[in-house]
């Protein structure tokens, strides 16, 4: 009697026992790798979510960048366009004669007089020049030669 209650508690009711615990063991480890899974998968969200936001934080970046610089690009151009026609204005003749001819000559008859007064100075020191001369004529030839030369090339 012994031998079948042991017979019967080995057989049946051990692998009862024993199926009811490893499905709750197998449960169990199921459901830690489940979390661990949910885990790792909330971290790999908020890492892309990060870089996207970073992507677009760039972007937005990169876009005022870019509206700034038209923006510059433009005043630029508007700047050099007025500048153009207040050139090309500068010369036009008013149609009043006296005007006209004073606009005519207050260049030239300020260079004749400042070259003038620099000759007389040259004259009263014996023609030798000092370092204001030396700077005066080289600023006056680059002037007049470097300046109109590169003028010339740019048309």
């Amino acid at each position: 009697m012994i031998e079948a209650l042991f017979s019967f508690l080995g057989g049946s009711v051990f692998r009862m026992i024993w199926g009811e615990v490893s499905a709750w063991y197998n449960k169990r480890q199921d459901h830690a790798h489940e979390i661990e899974r949910m885990r790792l998968q909330s971290e790999m969200e908020d890492k892309a979510h990060e870089r996207m936001q970073a992507a677009l934080t760039l972007q937005h970046q990169l876009g005022i960048q870019m509206v700034e610089a038209k923006a510059e690009a433009d005043v630029a151009v508007a700047e050099a366009s007025a500048f153009a026609k207040v050139m090309e204005n500068a010369f036009k003749p008013t149609g009043w004669a006296i005007v006209d001819i004073w606009n005519g000559i207050i260049r030239p008859s300020a260079a004749t007089i400042a070259l003038t007064l620099w000759v007389l100075k040259l004259a009263s020191q014996n023609w030798k020049m000092d370092e204001w001369d030396v700077t005066l004529a080289g600023t006056v030839l680059g002037f007049f030669f470097a300046d109109r030369s590169l003028g010339k090339r740019g048309k």
